[in-house]
């Protein structure tokens, strides 16, 4: 029954869509009005409504200075335009992509509403509570991250998802199952962060819209105070939140472990949408989704990149017009419990059914990681490289060269520009001899450190780090306020990804994440600065991890030394021991 009454919410959806509430600039009643033409040029692309567009990472803030260290108001909502499009079963837009092969969900016939499925069982999996508490008995870093990514993406296998999906088609996942990802965050929580925190227009939450073709932010300057906030939701806008892990403490423990699966940081917005509106036009965006539903329903189209210029974007999209997407290669009702993914340069839309409010929150991840991005570091420094050691790239362009070169010389039968041509082919050549591949790779990591969110400690493991060392003022004095590390004592890294050792003009800096804020960029990046002595030592804690050593067993020169960087990363939360430790 249950698969069956999705069918029929599509099929009833379609049948029954039509104008829906407005609202008045002015007095922000609801209030019918008559169906309008859409405005603007077809295809013409507005500029990007900023770093909050579509499903993007948020906004960062202004940086609060480097850490160092040295050892040694208008309320629219949306009016509906006639009936959705029959999905096709032809693949549309960017030829040589196929229908997505989808997980859990009714074949398109059935979701064209001709014909009821069979019913199908719910997709069960541990409660999200109950998974985090699991995961933290894990000791290594990537196997947590491993373990909550497959339950995210349940029943699909990880190998399967990345050999069948990953940058290449959407997966749809439908469990049948509402509770399947709760906790995670609700309407109920998104109202205690409005009442509990200083949540601010624009840097923490957007207002949208999406009326008659047109899409609009509607944010006051300011603080978002619920009455504000819940007044613009009842006149049929949208509610996105930038940065959920900013105020939930769960949203922000996902990330902090799902980050390492990616190598890459991962980010989240929340929408909460009113039933019967829509809150963004049609567009693209330069990350990896994974659409999660966690209240309500939404319908959701999905195209295909229209060119080869689309696929696998590295910015994201301006708004389209409906007339220049083409059809859906996928369209489908997310109900609570179930997942979209599509990769980057994918066209998308969601709108609410008229019976129902929706809430999802997108986890993104992939932003700015490609190949060409690794390059963009690499080139620069490659060439400057190459003119430093080798004198053949420091030798002058030939005399007569502007004679025969250029673009009004390119149809110009010349041997000179043949000649001219492969001298600069082979110099480009030449180039990949002096590439430092290892160093720009660091750079990329050190770019990755400065986006990651902070790990969030377990209590076992809060007991085990400097936050464990119980230093207090009582009785009109400081009390146990020395870290004891000893020779004998048992350390290893917090988490496998939390460090990166890098090579900074003359001196060596190790980047860390321990002390990043939970909001993207409000710090800038945080590092400490490493005697050449001690880098054996940080090598040797993470080729060990996650197995604890004896201090001792550091390869330093001396017992002092050893003792001092064991301290030293220990202070900084970078380290945590076997045991809790003893005040002296």
């Amino acid at each position: 029954m249950e698969a069956a009454a999705r069918v029929s919410a599509l099929w009833v959806y379609r049948s029954a869509a039509g104008p829906g509430p407005s609202v008045s600039l002015r007095s922000r009643r609801i209030k019918k009005r008559p169906k309008q033409s859409k405005t603007g040029v077809p295809g013409d692309c507005p500029a990007p409504a900023g770093p909050g567009k579509g499903e993007q990472l948020g906004a960062p803030l202004p940086g609060r200075g480097a850490a160092g260290g040295k050892l040694g108001r208008s309320r629219k909502g949306k009016q509906r335009e006639g009936y959705l499009a029959p999905m096709q079963s032809q693949t549309s837009g960017l030829q040589g992509i196929p229908r997505p092969q989808l997980a859990g969900v009714a074949p398109m016939g059935a979701v064209r509403g001709t014909s009821s499925p069979r019913p199908q069982e719910p997709i069960t999996g541990p409660s999200l509570h109950g998974l985090l508490q699991e995961l933290g008995r894990v000791q290594h870093s990537r196997q947590r991250a491993a373990k909550l990514f497959e339950w995210l993406i349940a029943p699909i296998s990880p190998q399967q998802f990345f050999e069948q999906s990953w940058e290449k088609k959407p997966l749809l996942i439908q469990r049948h199952n509402p509770g399947y990802y709760q906790g995670l965050f609700s309407t109920a929580t998104f109202d205690a962060i409005l009442r509990d925190n200083d949540v601010l227009f624009g840097v923490n939450l957007d207002v949208t819209s999406y009326v008659d073709g047109t899409r609009e932010t509607h944010n006051p300057a300011g603080r978002a105070l619920p009455a504000v906030v819940w007044d613009f939701y009842r006149n049929g806008c949208s509610l996105r939140m930038l940065n959920p892990q900013a105020f939930s403490t769960t949203v922000w423990h996902f990330l902090s472990i799902l980050q390492e699966q990616f190598g890459s940081m991962a980010g989240a917005n929340t929408y909460l949408t009113p039933a019967g509106t829509q809150g963004f036009a049609p567009h693209y965006d330069d990350i990896e989704a994974f659409v999660i539903q966690l209240e309500g329903k939404k319908h959701w189209r999905v195209y295909g990149p229209r060119n080869d210029t689309e696929v696998l974007p590295q910015f994201s999209s301006c708004n389209f017009a409906q007339e220049v997407i083409g059809e859906p290669i996928l369209e489908t009702i997310l109900e609570a419990g179930d997942l979209l993914y599509f990769p980057r340069g994918f066209i998308h839309q969601g709108d609410c059914l008229p019976d129902a409010h929706s809430l999802h929150i997108t986890v993104s991840s992939y932003q700015r990681n490609s190949w060409g991005d690794l390059l963009e570091k690499l080139l620069p420094t490659t060439l400057q490289m190459a003119i430093e050691e080798d004198v053949e790239y420091r030798q002058g362009l030939p005399i007569d060269y502007l004679e025969y070169m250029g673009v009004l010389n390119s149809d110009v039968v010349d041997s000179r520009r043949g000649a001219f041509i492969e001298r600069v082919q082979n110099l480009i050549k030449k180039l990949v001899d002096y590439a430092p591949i290892d160093a720009a790779v660091d750079q990329k990591a050190k770019l990755f450190l400065h986006d990651c969110l902070p790990p969030m400690l377990t209590e076992h493991e809060r007991a085990l780090s400097i936050h464990g060392v119980p230093a207090r003022w009582e009785d009109g004095d400081v009390r146990d306020a020395d870290i004891p590390i000893k020779k004998g004592t048992q350390v290893r890294l917090l988490r496998q990804g939390i460090i990166r050792l890098c090579n900074e003009g003359n001196g060596l800096l190790l980047y860390y994440t321990t002390e990043n804020s939970r909001v993207y960029h409000k710090e800038e990046p945080k590092y400490l600065e490493i005697d050449p002595e001690f880098t054996d030592g940080i090598e040797f804690l993470l080729s060990s991890y996650p197995k604890y050593v004896c201090v001792e067993t550091l390869p330093c020169d001396t017992l002092d030394d050893k003792i001092s960087l064991a301290t030293f990363l220990f202070e900084k939360g970078l380290l945590i021991t076997k045991k809790p430790l003893v005040p002296i």
